[in-house]
């Protein structure tokens, strides 16, 4: 089932490049972006993280912190952050876990590979509402990052 806007953020925990665990709902307090996308070292994928590492700024000023997510092993996405010089914690959801229960995973893609993250964004506040849904079927789209930082602007006010 999609993700509403004004529900509570589904909960998770999952392993970052340097194998700790983070667990979503430790992070109230602070507004979350979460980024899901499909696949580390492809066009599109590389093209939207190197945007967010480019204004990482904007979202710190904007007391946000952001994840990236996809169904990469912990080991592809730490090569993966190395080679982009990325600045923002990206997750292995191996497992689909997060995927799943954020309802963005295609069941059929690209050369049959199955099961990877639907391209998508999530703003959650500092209370762990959902305030921003974008879930793209089009892997080549981009998300729309001046709706997640007006969405951000507002929930700061």
């Amino acid at each position: 089932m999609a993700i509403q806007i004004g529900q509570p953020a589904p909960d998770f925990t999952l392993r970052d490049t340097e194998k700790n665990k983070l667990t979503l709902s430790e992070q109230k307090g602070k507004n979350v972006v979460l980024l899901f996308f499909p696949l580390a070292f492809t066009s599109t994928c590389t093209k939207e993280l190197c945007m967010t590492r480019d204004n990482l700024a904007t979202y710190n000023g904007l007391n946000a912190v952001v994840y990236g997510i996809s169904v990469d092993s912990l080991f592809s996405l730490e090569k993966f952050k190395a080679e982009q010089s990325l600045n923002f914690t990206l997750l292995s959801d191996f497992n689909k876990t997060a995927s799943r229960a954020y309802d963005t995973i295609y069941d059929h893609w690209y050369n049959d590979m199955d099961g990877v993250s639907k391209r998508s964004a999530f703003v959650i506040d500092k209370e762990g509402i959902v305030r921003y849904t974008e879930v793209l079927e089009n892997a080549s789209d981009i998300p729309n990052f001046d709706a997640i930082q007006l969405c951000l602007k507002e929930i700061n006010h």
